[in-house]
């Protein structure tokens, strides 16, 4: 064998290696290699066929017998683009072609009944009057529509009724809250982590976001409440909501039919703990629902007891005070996640999979007030009215 022909081969050779290199790297990040059986649909496995169809469009003309230009070779390199092109939205999680975020409307519960300084507030009360006071500059607050029986039990606990008005502490959402404290319009808000896209406009408006922890608590599934299934792994979830898993009986529930996983909009508490939860996996966007009047109020918590077809098949997710105490859904049941349920003591010492810290968030280290505010939050106090609320404390 000449020079040339051995030097030839060495690089057809190399440029093969390449591409399956990059080939298993991407479909191992999409743990198709260890989940292979869990894919029960052709949507969740059209990722895998397209990398496949990729690298064998760029590996064939390699081995070509001749190298010049021809039909063939134009038409797969043709073919290489193309399902390359299609492949560039597989990997976010997108590329379903029609799309859509499966949400109307808008549901939540009646907040005013925690409000501060109000008679019979359900808002949770220290036994006696709490060791600070703050009356001139009160910090203004903000936060997750879950949070707001805590920082609203903070409010009626230390600050002075008599100089409190209604804009002081206020609830919107997650999205709205992180939005207030980039622009500097509230001084604490209480929410979970942020998204990265919330992270991300932080940083573009050079806002330096400190997240204090204050308290634990669990992003949680729901199902329906007939629905045989009582827990899942955390691997499952990842495989259902990766596109993977599209049907019940490879669950274990023969009758179940086709999984209808729901999900919250961009920037929301709960979808941000979906995507903690997801990790680098890119999260497949909801599929056509088989009837629209299945998409209900809005809310996640009735939407995950729908009936289609004599059964309930859908899953959803919360954060489990809001699913128990705020919104809760007689139909509707928590699921177990990895042979742990989610209750006040695996949350609290962490053995339930998804728990985690939500925060008293500031725009630069607290100062102030809001400092003063927080440091009393994280005193026996403080955690006192975040049990008393039913979330887990920082201390028991």
């Amino acid at each position: 064998m000449d020079v040339k022909r051995f030097a030839a081969l060495g690089m057809r050779l190399a440029a093969t290696m390449m591409v399956m290199l990059v080939w298993v790297y991407f479909t191992c990040e999409l743990e198709y290699w260890s989940q292979i059986r869990a894919v029960d649909n052709l949507t969740g496995v059209a990722p895998l066929i397209l990398m496949t169809g990729v690298a064998a469009f760029l590996i064939v003309p390699l081995w070509k017998r001749h190298l010049r230009a021809s039909t063939s070779t134009i038409v797969l390199a043709a073919l290489a683009v193309i399902w390359a092109l299609l492949l560039i939205p597989a990997l976010s999680g997108n590329w379903y072609p029609m799309a859509k975020t499966v949400y109307t409307g808008s549901a939540s519960p009646d907040l005013t009944v925690y409000d501060p300084f109000i008679v019979e507030t359900k808002a949770a009360k220290l036994p006696g009057a709490a060791s600070i006071t703050l009356t001139e500059n009160p910090p203004r607050l903000d936060g997750a529509t879950a949070l707001y029986p805590v920082y609203a039990s903070f409010v009626n606990a230390v600050y002075d009724e008599d100089n409190f008005t209604a804009d002081i502490a206020v609830c919107t959402n997650t999205q709205s809250a992180y939005r207030r404290i980039i622009t500097g319009e509230a001084d604490i808000i209480f929410v979970a982590g942020a998204s990265e896209k919330q992270k991300q406009a932080a940083k573009a408006a050079g806002a330096n976001l400190v997240f204090t922890p204050i308290g634990r608590e669990a992003f949680v599934f729901l199902v329906g409440k007939s629905n045989p299934i009582d827990g899942l792994t955390s691997q499952r979830l990842r495989n259902i909501y990766s596109g993977k898993t599209a049907y019940w009986h490879t669950l274990g529930w023969d009758g179940g039919g086709k999984i209808i996983a729901f999900q919250r909009p961009e920037g929301s508490g709960s979808q941000t703990g979906l995507q903690g939860m997801m990790g680098s996996l890119p999260i497949q966007k909801p599929q056509p629902l088989p009837d629209d009047s299945l998409i209900g109020t809005g809310s996640m918590m009735k939407q995950v007891s729908v009936e289609w077809r004599g059964v309930q098949p859908a899953i959803g997710f919360s954060y489990r005070y809001y699913a128990i105490a705020m919104y809760p859904n007689s139909d509707a049941k928590l699921l177990a996640i990895d042979g742990i349920y989610p209750s006040n003591e695996t949350i609290a010492d962490g053995s339930y999979p998804f728990s985690d810290y939500f925060y008293a968030v500031t725009s630069g280290p607290p100062s102030g007030n809001a400092k003063r505010l927080i440091d009393w939050i994280l005193t026996d106090e403080g955690q006192f009215l975040i049990k008393q609320t039913g979330y887990a404390p920082l201390k028991n």
